[in-house]
Order: C-alpha cells, then structure tokens, then sequence
C-alpha cells in the first residue's frame, strides 16, 4: 500500500527568531544547537529533535558555504536516510496537520531544514 503524500502546506520553515503564530502547528526545532540569544519560551517550540539535525561533523564541514550547498544536501539526505524513525515521526505529523521547521540559521535558502522539507515532501 502507497504511503500518502505530504501536502506542501502542511510543513513549513520559520527562523527560530521569528515570533510563533497559530498557525505554525507543531513546531519543531531541527538544530543540534540551540539558537543563540533566545529563550525556550521565545523560541516556543513543541519539541527539539536535535538528533535529526545534520551530524556535527556535517553541519562543521558545511559551515553555511553556498558553495559546498549541493554537496551538503547529498551528504545530510544520507543520514536522514539511516535516521529512519525520526523522519517517520516528522511526516507522521506532518500527516496530521500544520509543521513547522524551526531552524537558527540566517541563510534562509540553504540551510539543513530546507532538505529536510524535501525528504518529508518526497522531493
């Protein structure tokens, strides 16, 4: 049996120094680290999955360099292949309703929560 895709509106990326809304639903922060200069109240997440983060030696070697951007999603779609259940949680509540990916990073284009919204939308 097919699993049944994710609509696009249903996973969504916000900077974790961007104000929560309603309308974020879940919002779940992707980083290993937590973002600098802001409280766990600010940041207003519903859970901190840190583990699907880019590995540290990953995110170390990417350093947020557009350049090595192509490599970098190659290389993190990896591991969030062999950090299965993970994944399976996030698209299970993407399933349910409204997901947002809350990230810290300023690039707002190449930054290890854009893959991740590919992997969970099938892209």
């Amino acid at each position: 049996m097919a699993t049944a895709r994710i609509p696009a509106r249903h996973v969504a990326l916000k900077r974790a120094y961007e104000p929560a809304t309603a309308e974020d639903g879940n919002r779940i922060l992707v980083d290993r680290l937590w973002p600098r200069g802001v409280s766990k109240a600010d940041v207003a997440v519903t859970q901190w999955m840190k583990e699907i983060a880019p590995s540290t030696a990953l995110r170390q070697w990417f350093g947020h360099d557009p350049t090595r951007w192509g490599e970098f999603r190659l290389r993190y779609r990896d591991e969030l292949r062999r950090n299965a259940e993970l994944l399976g949680q996030l698209r299970s509540l993407a399933r349910a309703g409204k997901l947002t990916l809350v990230y810290s990073a300023h690039d707002e284009v190449h930054n290890d929560a854009v893959v991740l919204r590919e992997m969970l939308l099938g892209r």
